[in-house]
């Protein structure tokens, strides 16, 4: 039966939509890859009808070789939201668990855009077809940069404001800190890095003397080479490698064990059984940090001290009675704190960059990895802005 509605009539209620149709997904292969077509309506109404297809595909998938091209053709796809969006999703992880390699044919912008707001790595490998414009691609970057920044930044504000707050909630109650867990972290992150650091530091400052008095040779000043490996060693150098060290060496492995942690779940089964992540598993490595870098700092401030005493010993002939007599004119006490005073900012920027990221991480071992190198990454890259802040710091007030 027809209805005719007048264009004059404009108060007749609207006709009802129809039903959307089936979803259902066809399997075949070609060219030694498999093809999944979905067919129908993938929406929320409808997607249930294609799930026990797609649980006989993901068997499918497990049981064929690595080699294998799963292609997903999205040319006879009616309809899309994000349930069917998952179920897609879905499909391509299970291709990625099978170590298959993926693609996703005839896409339109509305099926990418709904698969990059459940997994973006799927969505951005998925993005073919019409590409935005420049101008577009560079504001979302840019964008999605600015968001992740202000993601991590709440999230170590969290971290650092729970692990002071936990503890002093906890004041007089017995298990509230465990000074044993945070000499633990203190020989691990601390002790045992003793050999490195200094070795690491005498090297350097070697040659940083090495290089001043050969380019003060010029002049006749190669004393002058004294003050300025002490300033600049003291000042700058030794922290800020130190803290590079420590970053790369223990801020690592901090991501990779709250990492790992969280893909066996053992962070929710703290939460379960009523205990504090935070304050169980970052709070004793950030105080542990904050104890093992200034103490480090320091021997590492006397190793580069020791290796550009005997380079200039034997390279320009300065006596180590002249070098004591010269750095002690050219130094004191506010030379040596400047840099010691930097060394527990930059172990709670370590800190709380390893625990971000080793919260974030997946149930993925790709996951993992990557996010151990981003903690490694931003913790030296803030470490030398903080260095930066500082010097521009102590010029303003004549430290």
């Amino acid at each position: 039966m027809t209805t005719a509605i007048s264009s004059q009539a404009s108060d007749v209620p609207a006709l009802p939509e129809a039903a959307p149709s089936a979803a259902s997904l066809a399997v075949g292969e070609e060219g030694g890859a498999i093809v999944a077509r979905p067919r129908g309506d993938w929406v929320v109404a409808s997607a249930a009808g294609a799930t026990r297809e797609i649980a006989a595909l993901e068997s499918d998938l497990a049981a064929r070789p690595a080699r294998t091209m799963l292609s997903i053709d999205l040319a006879g796809l009616d309809a899309i939201d994000t349930s069917g969006a998952w179920l897609i999703v879905r499909l391509i992880r299970s291709a990625q668990a099978a170590g298959m390699d993926w693609r996703l044919d005839h896409a339109d912008s509305r099926a990418r855009r709904l698969i990059g707001a459940i997994d973006f790595e799927i969505g951005a490998k998925a993005g073919t077809g019409e590409r935005e414009p420049p101008l577009t691609r560079i504001a979302y970057s840019l964008g999605r940069i600015v968001f992740n920044l202000w993601t991590d930044t709440k999230m170590g504000l969290n971290i650092i404001g729970a692990a002071i707050r936990g503890p002093q909630l906890k004041a007089g109650r017995r298990g509230s800190v465990r000074p044993i867990s945070i000499i633990h972290h203190i020989d691990r992150m601390g002790l045992r890095a003793v050999p490195i650091v200094m070795l690491m530091s005498f090297l350097i400052g070697a040659i940083v003397a090495q290089q001043g008095a050969f380019q003060l040779r010029t002049f006749g000043l190669e004393i002058w080479a004294v003050d300025l490996t002490g300033i600049l060693l003291l000042r700058e150098v030794g922290v800020l490698l130190t803290a590079i060290m420590i970053a790369g060496r223990s801020g690592s492995a901090m991501t990779a064990e709250i990492g790992s942690m969280k893909m066996r779940e053992e962070v929710d089964a703290l939460t379960v059984i009523g205990l504090n992540p935070i304050g169980v598993l970052i709070f004793p490595r950030l105080v542990a940090l904050t104890i093992s870098i200034p103490l480090l700092t320091f021997l590492a401030n006397m190793a580069a001290l020791a290796g550009a005493c005997l380079v200039l010993r034997f390279y320009a002939g300065i006596s180590f009675e002249d070098y004591i007599l010269r750095l002690r004119s050219g130094i004191d006490l506010s030379t040596v704190f400047s840099g010691l005073i930097k060394a527990p900012f930059m172990a709670m920027i370590i800190g709380t960059m390893a625990a971000v990221e080793g919260l974030k991480v997946e149930g993925s071992a790709e996951s993992l990895g990557r996010r151990t190198t981003a903690a490694v990454v931003k913790a030296i890259f803030f470490v030398i802005v903080v260095d930066g802040l500082f010097a521009m710091f102590y010029a303003a007030i004549d430290y």
